[in-house]
């Protein structure tokens, strides 16, 4: 029955597999309605009082790489379900509450831990698509309607968490630059009007032996503004970390010669 359909439509259309085609138009055009179906007052409710039951995270700054991580399978360490985020233009939304939709085995799954704005304004699903931060500057008016309904969508309607933005390897700094004390001490997280461009928050850096680390790149909440570790901030804190201390004197104190382990 099924190879006398496909014949039939391959014949009218002069296409073969033109069967496959209407499946992955059907599947993309029920992906649409969902997203574009408004949520029940209800739903809404229930959205705003999980949202005062958890303490909001504050937002973060995400490579490429620490995005794929969070696809929705199970974390190999733990054994748990991993969050299911990914980004539009940019901004990394937390989508575990369309698991079913977004998570492994669903439809639109191969999304997860990806930038795909340029392919959800598409409605594509070429991987090849993924990934392309910069290619939404690019993107013609009638793309760029479709993803800006895409993330009002997601923000509004969906009510889906921000959990920060999206920096492409084109925008970090040289890892082989060379810090001075006073550029260290600058980055401290306190800076957000000086924040880089597409940045969620103010680089944080952190020196610990001979490097620097720029821990808005998912440490914000221990060591930002408000995080318990911020006293390290803008700091080379080789010496407090070595000894676990809190003491003044060893976060100004950059010298490890004397300790026993380092």
């Amino acid at each position: 029955m099924l190879d006398e359909i496909t014949a039939y439509l391959d014949g009218i259309t002069g296409i073969k597999g033109t069967l496959g085609y209407l499946v992955i138009v059907l599947i993309i055009l029920l992906g649409h309605f969902w997203a574009n179906a408004a949520p029940s007052p209800k739903s809404i409710d229930d959205a705003d009082a999980k949202e005062e039951e958890e303490e909001k995270e504050p937002p973060r700054n995400f490579t490429i790489k620490q995005l794929q991580y969070f696809d929705g399978k199970k974390d190999e360490s733990s054994g748990e379900d991993k969050p299911v985020y990914l980004s539009l233009n940019g901004t990394v939304f937390d989508v575990s509450d369309g698991r079913n939709f977004y998570g492994p085995d669903g439809p639109y799954e191969l999304f997860a831990g990806h930038e795909c704005g340029v392919a959800m304004a598409k409605l594509s699903f070429d991987t090849n698509l993924l990934d392309d931060l910069k290619g939404c500057a690019t993107l013609n008016a009638g793309e760029k309607m479709e993803l800006e309904g895409w993330i009002e969508k997601f923000t509004y309607y969906r009510c889906y968490p921000i959990k920060g933005r999206l920096v492409s390897d084109d925008q970090l700094p040289d890892p082989e630059r060379i810090l001075t004390k006073e550029e260290l001490a600058k980055n401290d997280g306190t800076r957000n009007d000086e924040k880089p461009e597409g940045y969620a928050t103010a680089p944080i850096y952190l020196g610990a032996g001979d490097k620097v680390y720029d821990t808005s790149f998912g440490g914000v909440t221990f060591y930002g503004p408000d995080g318990g570790y911020h006293r390290f901030a803008g700091k080379d804190a080789s010496r407090a970390l070595a000894k676990m201390s809190f003491d003044p004197a060893d976060i100004e104190n950059t010298d490890t010669s004397d300790l026993d382990e380092k």
